[in-house]
């Protein structure tokens, strides 16, 4: 299979996103709002139509009844009879039917040859079923009558055989179900189509979104040129991101001089010591004096090189040089590098791993950020304590776990250490700016890799997870 074609997995997804999004919602919403307008549009049709229909019907057979009521009274009994059996001569098969009955219902006239079964409603009207006999087969139709009665016990139903304005009926409302299934099915479909065109702009502006959040602040939301409102809406965004980029180049610009400009003095405060301790060979307490400031001076150098360190490594510069990094190699080097430090403050590093665990980085960045982690476990475990490496890669990426036998961290201040000159009260007394942690994160953040302190009185427990091993970081 093809990388450009989606894996089935792939387009589940999007289609979960399509149906979750507001878009689609609001499509929906607009679907059954169309399709209530629609409703009531059909019904006023067929009430219009077939409706009408079924009027006529009515008011016909209503003029005939006043009709032949009238020949009753002038003719009399006869004269009655002799109409209806005239108009049934007249059209034997026609849809017209007529039935003059006396109290017993014995017919009289028409050309039913029995009374209906069934019974009128209070307006008159009646529903009966038609039977016709032809060579092959017997029919039976829909048919519709008034009856009125008349002196004597006599009875008069005049109908009409209903069945093509039944079959007229039955027509219409599947036309009017098949049109507004087909009117729902297009919304729905319009909706859909609506919806994955504004998920497309949307994922563009969250994809790149999560780039500038990666670090690289040059990234700018792509104009379709279509001038319509995505398109102002990423225009402004654009801008925004333009001046909030030059804001922090500017900061970071300020910083990086002031850290120039007193790392320059500094040195050479730290050179006039070191002449001055020299000279000074035979005051023992001015030469003590001298290399102690020195000391305070090295001490404030690595502060700003370390924040040089980390301004450059946040501005995303090296990940222009990302490559492939096995991590299980990695952490073997460094289990080889601290195991004479460990050993000599009377404590056990073992390292284990899951096959090998690659990821796309800066090895040296990587080194240098697991070091750090290292070189804390081994600082602030006590003698006879252990440091635990281990390495593994699975699906969801490669996991890294350093586990100590150390004091620990709160858990309240857990996320709180990994911020620039944070350093807990227990660990004041011994030597450390407070930068460290913070270019462990900073190097994570640049590789998309997520930090996670745990753990408990027993000791401090990191975790780093490094999101995908298959996809570059950039």
């Amino acid at each position: 299979m093809s990388d450009a074609v989606p894996s089935p997995s792939a387009l589940r997804a999007r289609a979960t996103s399509i149906l979750r999004s507001s878009t689609f919602r609001l499509a929906v919403l607009y679907v059954l709002l169309l399709g209530v307008s629609v409703g009531i549009l059909m019904a006023f049709l067929y009430w219009s139509t077939a409706g009408y229909m079924d009027r006529q019907t009515a008011a016909t057979i209503e003029a005939e009844i006043r009709g032949l009521a009238e020949q009753y009274r002038r003719r009399g009994l006869a004269g009655l009879s002799s109409v209806i059996n005239e108009r049934v001569a007249r059209d034997p098969v026609g849809s017209n039917v007529y039935l003059l009955v006396d109290d017993s219902l014995k017919p009289l006239a028409g050309n039913l040859d029995r009374w209906p079964a069934g019974f009128p409603d209070p307006d008159g009207w009646i529903g009966f079923r038609l039977r016709e006999r032809g060579p092959d087969r017997t029919e039976e139709h829909a048919a519709r009558g008034q009856v009125f009665l008349l002196r004597g016990g006599l009875r008069l139903l005049v109908g009409r055989d209903v069945r093509d304005l039944e079959a007229t009926r039955a027509l219409i409302l599947d036309a009017l179900a098949w049109g507004l299934a087909m009117t729902a099915a297009l919304a729905l479909l319009g909706g859909w189509l609506m919806s994955a065109g504004v998920m497309r702009r949307l994922e563009t502006i969250n994809q790149t979104a999560g780039e500038i959040m990666a670090g690289d602040l040059s990234r700018r939301i792509p104009l379709n040129g279509s001038g319509d409102d995505f398109d102002a809406l990423a225009a402004n965004l654009n801008r925004m991101l333009a001046r909030i980029e030059q804001l922090m180049a500017g900061v970071r610009q300020v910083s990086d001089n002031i850290a120039h400009d007193l790392r320059t003095p500094l040195t050479r405060v730290r050179t006039k010591l070191e002449l001055l301790r020299t000279e000074l060979d035979a005051c023992e307490n001015a030469r003590a004096l001298a290399a102690e400031t020195i000391a305070d001076t090295e001490e404030m150098l690595s502060t700003f090189n370390a924040l040089l360190r980390i301004a450059r490594i946040e501005s995303g510069a090296r990940r222009a040089a990302f490559a492939r990094v096995d991590l299980a190699a990695l952490l073997e080097d460094l289990a080889e590098l601290y195991e004479p430090l460990a050993a000599e403050k009377g404590q056990d590093l073992t390292l284990r791993l899951d096959g090998p665990a690659r990821v796309m980085g800066d090895r040296d960045l990587l080194f240098q950020a697991l070091a750090n982690l290292v070189d804390n476990a081994i600082k602030y475990t006590s003698s006879g304590g252990g440091i635990a490496l281990a390495g593994a890669s699975g699906e969801d990426g490669v996991t890294v776990t350093i586990r100590d036998s150390g004091p620990g961290i709160p858990p309240q201040a857990r996320e709180r250490v990994l911020d620039r000159f944070v350093r807990l009260d227990d660990s004041r007394s011994t030597p450390g700016s407070g930068l460290g942690l913070s270019l462990v994160k900073a190097v994570l953040d640049l590789h998309q890799a997520s930090i996670a302190l745990g753990g408990d009185a027993a000791g401090l427990i990191v975790t780093i997870r490094f999101r995908d091993v298959r996809s570059p970081a950039a």
